[in-house]
């Protein structure tokens, strides 16, 4: 998702003005997949830093479950679904990360399709902490308990021709032929953005951004 400076400085005093309930800052970016999360995430996360808060960020994407309990469970077809992922570790991640000084978590490593655990780092000198990812700002029982950590909700729209484009884009990216593309954004991802759709919970004061530039997460 492409910002220009002037919005992103907008954005940052949004956030900056905002109250904060514990010791660091929690900004939830949620989206359908290949909104633009992961892009605005980090760009983000330098307009904040350069403002005085030094903030990192956090993808939902490692708290996706291993292939092997998918399979066992009949649904590895469907992974990156609500049921794909660790809901009560990210609940419990979100916990902790208000007041302890140090916090590690699991990243997601998409060159060989597993989470890794311990391998990021939320710093002693980390105020503020953008979690992106799908289902943050989501109305079902195993990921509401989410809403109570967030200080900011921001959530980006993106139409679904365009969503759609870009999913297929992505996969023919990762060596994909135009059937498997088509047939993998159309048969799952799809499926996923309409299902944040049907369970979106909106929260007051969120801020709703439309990105329809060429730029995905």
């Amino acid at each position: 998702m492409t910002f220009e400076s002037a919005e992103l400085e907008v954005l940052a005093g949004k956030i900056l003005s905002a109250p904060r309930a514990r010791q660091r800052r929690l900004i939830a970016l949620a989206g359908a997949p290949a909104s633009g999360k992961s892009t605005l995430a980090e760009t983000l996360a330098v307009a904040l830093t350069k403002a005085g808060c030094v903030t990192q960020v956090i993808p939902m994407d490692g708290f996706h479950l291993d292939n092997r309990i998918l399979a066992e469970r009949g649904i590895l077809g469907r992974k990156g679904a609500p049921e794909s992922f660790d809901a009560a570790g990210l609940v419990q991640l979100c916990k902790r990360l208000g007041d302890e000084d140090e916090v590690v978590f699991p990243v997601f490593d998409r060159s060989r399709d597993i989470a890794i655990a311990g391998c990021g780092l939320v710093t002693a000198q980390s105020d503020t902490i953008i979690v992106e990812g799908n289902y943050l700002l989501f109305d079902t029982p195993a990921w509401r308990p989410l809403i109570q950590y967030w200080d900011i909700a921001i959530r980006l729209e993106v139409s679904r021709i365009e969503l759609r484009q870009r999913l297929i884009r992505r996969w023919l990216e990762h060596g994909q032929t135009m059937e498997e593309a088509v047939a993998r954004a159309q048969g799952n991802d799809l499926q996923n953005a309409d299902i944040i759709e049907r369970y979106r919970l909106d929260v007051p004061g969120q801020i709703v951004l439309r990105n329809s530039q060429s730029k995905e997460d």
